[in-house]
């Protein structure tokens, strides 16, 4: 269940949280977790963390958004948790933005990079939020005989 707030809040780290949930039955007598499993699951938390780390800055490169908008769209999803939820999709977006106005940068490109930002957060919450779901549906169809 952490997993699914790690899939929304930055400050956890959500897919790997639920990784390690599933890597601890594999551990546990009673409980069939395969090798195989293991690895497919490691290798789609790696990538789901690498591109959540990895997609921002590059839509807010293709979209010719500068490093401090990108500084900016950090600054704006941190400055966000503190007003959740409506602040972790609008801080990235208004991060971005005055961090490429603080660039020189003008107002529609600007306005574009932090749509681009807005669009990121979007898509990689989307996609921790699905693969950390699968996660969690691998957990309980494994361990539910224990609790019926």
């Amino acid at each position: 269940m952490v997993g699914w707030f790690g899939a929304i809040l930055p400050a956890l780290p959500g897919p790997p949280i639920s990784y390690v949930g599933l890597l601890l039955l594999f551990f546990c007598k009673g409980v069939d977790v395969g090798v195989v499993e293991l690895i497919v699951a490691g290798v789609f938390v790696a990538t789901v963390t690498l591109l959540d780390y990895i997609m921002p800055m590059w839509l807010a490169k293709i979209t010719g958004g500068t490093n401090k908008g990108i500084v900016g769209a950090g600054i704006g999803m941190f400055v966000g948790l503190f007003f959740i939820p409506l602040g972790l999709v609008i801080g990235p977006f208004l991060g971005a933005l005055v961090g490429e106005l603080l660039a020189g940068t003008q107002l529609n490109k600007a306005l574009g990079v932090s749509f681009m930002s807005f669009v990121s957060f979007m898509l990689t919450t989307g996609i921790k939020f699905i693969y950390v779901s699968v996660l969690l549906y691998m957990i309980f169809s494994k361990t539910i005989h224990f609790f019926i």
